[in-house]
């Protein structure tokens, strides 16, 4: 069928599809991806999963877009019960010193710029944050949820009210 996608599934990883909901378990952990029912039909044969468009009315130009987005999606999970994603990122401060303390689903960051306030940086999912002296390792099974904690991290030293040409304090990605 047109803009139909099929994927291989990998060795060591078993995918389960219930309803419009698909969890792929791998030797690092679980990814649950929720898929628009209405839209798309994922179904799993042997060692392979096809995505296809959920009726022939669907068989345009954003079926086949969802199909493809899903299955990049789905490959990255793949990819993240394998082998974890991992984001790196360093402190820098040149006027305070930056401390980082690490609590369940949050990250504090203390004298940021001098200021008393502590400010907050959700972790999203499962992902898990390292602290160690001026470095910063965030990592998870979910490409989205490390990315999206690390972007966390760095909007809460978002420096405002100040010259951030001379105010370079904060969380950064580290050059790899």
């Amino acid at each position: 069928m047109e803009g139909e996608v099929t994927l291989n599934i990998p060795d060591k990883v078993t995918v389960d599809i219930n309803g419009n909901r698909i969890s792929i378990k791998g030797a690092l952990g679980t990814n649950t991806r929720k898929f628009n029912a209405n839209l798309l039909s994922i179904k799993k044969a042997s060692n392979t999963i096809v995505i296809e468009p959920a009726t022939e009315e669907h068989l345009h130009r954003k079926a086949s877009n969802a199909a493809k987005a899903v299955a990049k999606e789905i490959r990255n999970d793949f990819a993240g019960v394998d082998k974890d994603y991992e984001v790196r990122m360093q402190t820098v401060f040149q006027h305070f010193p930056i401390t980082v303390e690490i609590k369940p689903g949050v990250v504090s960051i203390k004298n940021m710029l001098g200021e008393r306030d502590v400010r907050k940086a959700n972790i999203i999912g499962a992902t898990k944050v390292e602290s160690k002296e001026q470095t910063l390792r965030v990592y998870g099974t979910s490409l989205d949820d490390v990315k999206q904690t690390a972007l966390n991290i760095r909007t809460a030293c978002k420096i405002r009210h100040k010259d951030d040409r001379t105010f370079q304090d904060g969380i950064y990605y580290a050059a790899e």
